[in-house]
């Protein structure tokens, strides 16, 4: 049965899907500030959303940030209908890319394509910061 975590994950992965929830308003022009985005304190770490919705070229995009706790992972490798990017800021871990794990450090970067399984851990023993890019253009 799945945890109350991997339940949000996928009820949110399907709402981007559909374009509905926050998706349906348009990312307006605007510089932000972590003060600014949406904060969500979970279990594994400190989890913003700068933006989340449609453009005028996007169905839908969404970027944040993560710092994630040392020995933790956000969630299992997974899957999802959106191209994402991620770019490490600090720390150190491992990102698994389509069954591949590669050791990651401050400027590594992830490009993962739609559907294909990716995932993060935080190995060291400080904490790992990456931010996020996710769009799905139809």
């Amino acid at each position: 049965m799945a945890n109350r975590r991997e339940m949000m994950a996928v009820l949110g992965s399907a709402m981007f899907a559909l374009g509905a929830s926050r998706a349906d308003a348009a990312v307006a022009d605007a510089v932000l500030d972590p003060a600014r985005a949406e904060l969500r304190r979970e279990p594994f770490g400190d989890l913003r959303v700068y933006l989340s919705g449609s453009t005028a070229q996007l169905a839908g995009m969404e970027a944040g940030s993560l710092e994630l706790k040392p020995g933790m992972t956000p969630h299992p490798p997974h899957q999802h209908p959106e191209e994402e990017i991620m770019v490490i800021t600090e720390g150190t871990g491992e990102i698994s890319l389509n069954g591949k794990v590669s050791q990651c450090g401050l400027g590594s970067m992830m490009f993962c394509a739609a559907g294909r399984s990716h995932g993060i851990v935080n190995t060291g023993k400080t904490t790992l910061t990456f931010f996020y890019f996710k769009w799905k253009k139809a």
